[in-house]
């Protein structure tokens, strides 16, 4: 099961991406969901469909009968489960990316016009250092856009969960009975079949079913740690604003569209103060010499 290993490696990925409850429920996905799976349920269920027998000779009975009793492989439902549980932590996997991408642009950018203007550089760096979320060590900080996308596949993860576990309730519930009454068409009347080692299945279903539930326990955990840690950076936030000179009032500041617009207003406003000392400092060269002047004739 080569495609395995290519699920492997980009959940492995995402694992440096994530907080450190998003790394047990990596764990708890490789180990206890795709290792068994991988190991053990493969072969428990290599013979559910030839060794499925049923007290008729009626021709087609038989297939039918395993049609109704099992619409869907156990094993090839949980391989189902686990990529559709993987597949918003995949999506998040390539958000991550795009910001990273975004960000080292920004970087270039601002190295670029560093080269052509010192005096702006000053202003591009503090623009565009916030928000940053790629760490000095390379890890990503889990804020802004981030944190958002972060919440979002959380929720769709636990989703999925309790879709497919109310799902394989419904199928064919969470233990397989030694015998299955079928009298489907084209049975002539009610048959008996028999399923092989239905206990040893039944145990690996109920271990897949604990893995999902503990899984889907991670998530709820790590959806609250998420909001409470969003709630205590945004009180952070609040408490220490404070208004600088550099720092447009709330009300201005909702009139800039982009961080275009706000970039320029820096460096429009420095400038001007450049101006404005350069203008005093040209006034004070011109009082000068009228001064100096003007004692002279007292004098005289």
């Amino acid at each position: 099961m080569g495609e395995w290993d290519v699920l492997g490696r980009l959940l492995d990925k995402v694992q440096s991406h994530s907080t450190v409850i998003g790394k047990v429920w990596l764990t708890v996905l490789f180990v206890f969901r795709i290792l068994v799976l991988r190991t053990g349920a493969d072969k428990v269920w290599g013979d559910e469909q030839s060794d499925f027998v049923c007290n008729t000779l009626q021709p087609g009975c038989e297939t039918v009968c395993y049609d109704v009793a099992f619409p869907i492989s156990h094993v090839r439902f949980w391989v189902f489960q686990i990529i559709a549980v993987a597949t918003p932590k995949l999506l998040y996997l390539g958000h991550v990316l795009h910001v990273i991408h975004i960000e080292k642009k920004m970087k270039e950018r601002i190295k670029k016009q560093a080269e052509l203007d010192d005096q702006a550089s000053l202003f591009l760096r503090r623009s565009f250092k916030v928000p940053k979320y790629t760490k000095s060590t390379g890890k990503i900080s889990i804020r802004g856009s981030l944190l958002r996308s972060y919440g979002l596949h959380l929720v769709a993860k636990i989703i999925l969960e309790v879709l497919f576990i109310a799902g394989q309730y419904f199928l064919y519930g969470f233990t397989l009975q030694t015998r299955y009454i079928c009298h489907s068409f084209p049975c002539p009347h009610k048959v008996d079949c028999f399923l092989s080692r239905p206990t040893e299945k039944s145990v690996i279903i109920w271990f897949m079913l604990v893995s999902a539930l503990v899984s889907l326990l991670l998530g709820v955990v790590e959806l609250l740690y998420l909001c409470v840690k969003a709630a205590k950076e945004c009180m952070a936030r609040r408490q220490g604003y404070t208004v600088t000179p550099v720092t447009p009032p709330h009300s201005e500041r909702k009139a800039f569209q982009s961080r275009d617009e706000m970039l320029q207003n820096f460096v429009n406003l420095e400038l001007e103060l450049q101006g404005r000392k350069l203008g005093v400092n040209e006034a004070a060269m011109n009082e000068a010499p009228e001064s100096n002047s003007t004692g002279g004739e007292v004098r005289i």
